[in-house]
C-alpha cells in the first residue's frame, strides 16, 4: 500500500521520546509513529464498536418495553393537563388590563 505524506505537531517531550527510542530500537520514526498510531487506532475502533452496540441494545430494550410510546405519550398528556391553566402557549396569562384594554372590552362586550 503506498503511503502518503502529512504533517502533524508533536509536543517537545513525545518528540524527544520518539527520538529516543528511535535511537535505542534502531528503527525509523516514520515506522515507530504508523505503528503507535496504527495501534491506537484498532484500539479505539473496537472500543466504539463495543460502545455503540451497548448504545443500540439499550435503545432496542428500551423500545421494546414501550413499542408504540403510549406510556410515554401517556405521561406526557398528563403533564399537559396538570399544568394547563399555567402554560403562557395556551393564551391563558393573566395580566391587569390598562386603561385603554378596559375601555375597548366595554365598548366590544357593551
Amino acid at each position: 500500500m503506498a503511503t502518503k505524506a502529512s504533517t502533524h505537531r508533536l509536543k517537545p517531550d513525545v518528540q524527544a521520546g520518539l527520538s529516543l527510542l528511535s535511537r535505542v530500537l534502531r528503527r525509523p520514526k516514520n515506522k515507530l509513529i504508523n505503528e503507535a498510531v496504527a495501534r491506537y487506532v484498532q484500539e479505539k475502533s473496537l472500543e466504539m464498536e463495543k460502545t455503540t452496540e451497548a448504545t443500540l441494545r439499550a435503545l432496542r430494550a428500551y423500545r421494546k418495553k414501550d413499542p408504540n410510546f403510549e406510556k410515554a405519550l401517556g405521561k406526557f398528556a398528563e403533564a399537559e393537563a396538570a399544568h394547563a391553566g399555567e402554560d403562557p402557549i395556551e393564551g391563558r396569562i393573566a395580566r391587569p388590563a390598562g386603561a385603554v384594554q378596559s375601555e375597548l372590552r366595554s365598548v366590544l362586550h357593551a
